[in-house]
């Protein structure tokens, strides 16, 4: 039996009132809340280009620019995020809070590395490709929605009007 790492146990809420103080005073929090949109705006364009791709062979070039390009935003977001969780939970990653989105998010990002892994060196050709991109891009739907999830969360905590009713948006 080796040692085994139990999934971190959840306080009631998301954030202590220290951390609340350093997440609202951090600019990293800002980059966060510009950089979540502008990555969703790319991989609603990669994923356009990337069906038409799939669907009529036309647009490879595209395509790729655009997979790369969300991959760039992709690591953007994740160095600046543990940054972020560094100096609001003193971790860089896998913070209680923020537990199992980072797990997920790896799984994001080793998709996204093996998208452009396979485009460097020409595996599975085109077509595969572009079929990893969108699991990787099936495995970013999932990690946004948790990042929403929590999002909503932490607005509801803060007691923040817009939390209050199911038609809220979700942007802090």
């Amino acid at each position: 039996m080796g040692n085994k790492r139990a999934a971190p146990t959840r306080t009631a809420s998301l954030y202590t009132s220290e951390q609340r103080s350093r997440r609202d005073a951090s600019a990293w929090t800002m980059v966060q809340g510009i950089l979540a949109p502008l990555q969703f705006l790319v991989f609603l364009i990669s994923l356009g280009l990337v069906l038409r791709y799939l669907f009529t062979g036309a647009g490879l070039e595209a395509a790729t620019i655009s997979v790369i390009i969300k991959t760039v935003v992709l690591y953007t977001i994740m160095v600046t995020g543990a940054i972020w969780e560094k100096v609001v939970f003193g971790k860089y990653l896998f913070a209680d809070a923020f537990f199992w989105e980072d797990v997920v998010s790896m799984l994001v990002i080793a998709l996204h590395t093996a998208y452009l892994a396979a485009w460097l060196w020409g595996w599975g050709g085109p077509r595969v490709q572009m079929l990893i991109a969108l699991a990787a891009y099936a495995t970013y739907v999932v990690n946004a929605g948790q990042f929403l999830l929590k999002l909503r969360m932490a607005r509801l905590e803060s007691g923040h009007p817009s939390a209050l009713s199911a038609e809220s948006g979700v942007r802090a």
